[in-house]
């Protein structure tokens, strides 16, 4: 506690987001997103692969881009770590729009592919566990209903068989 929690904040309570919203519209044209909440409503498979689809594009405002959600203004916040990725881009289709097919690393980060993929991995685990702390509490409690809903769906059972043994 005395090494990850800096603000005195208890198990279960909500994240407080310290980047001001004034700031944020400044830097980056509006408020980044929450990716623990989005972790909530498209899963951790898709946070894994969006942390690791970023790619370098002129084009874009701040010089990235990301394969999984393609236009998204938000830079590559790991790309120290993971290093610069270029875009394979496939033939254009019938509109003439030219799709990312591959990611090329081009030039290596501070870690090896092993160790980004697993800082990613780490990374997801967390973002998914602030956006609802209580999700643990609730899938263990999960099983004690289906426990119960059992036990009572054999009791009603016995009492129909008890009420319906007379007619025939």
């Amino acid at each position: 506690m005395k090494n990850l929690n800096f603000t005195g904040a208890k198990f279960g309570e909500q994240i407080q987001v310290s980047m001001p919203h004034d700031a944020a519209t400044k830097w980056f044209g509006k408020m980044p997103p929450d990716l623990s909440l989005i972790s909530r409503v498209r899963g951790s498979d898709w946070i894994y692969t969006y942390l690791k689809s970023f790619y370098l594009d002129e084009s874009r405002p701040l010089g990235w881009n990301n394969k999984l959600f393609p236009n998204a203004s938000m830079p590559n916040p790991l790309w120290q770590m993971q290093g610069l990725q270029h875009a394979e881009l496939g033939e254009p289709d019938a509109i003439g729009e030219r799709h990312v097919e591959g990611l090329t690393l081009v030039q290596a980060g501070t870690q090896t592919p092993a160790q980004f993929d697993q800082t990613a991995r780490d990374i997801t685990n967390f973002l998914e566990y602030a956006g609802e702390p209580a999700a643990l509490k609730r899938q263990s409690m999960g099983v004690w209903v289906i426990l119960f809903l059992v036990a009572l769906t054999f009791l009603a059972y016995l009492l129909k068989q008890e009420y319906w043994k007379d007619v025939h």
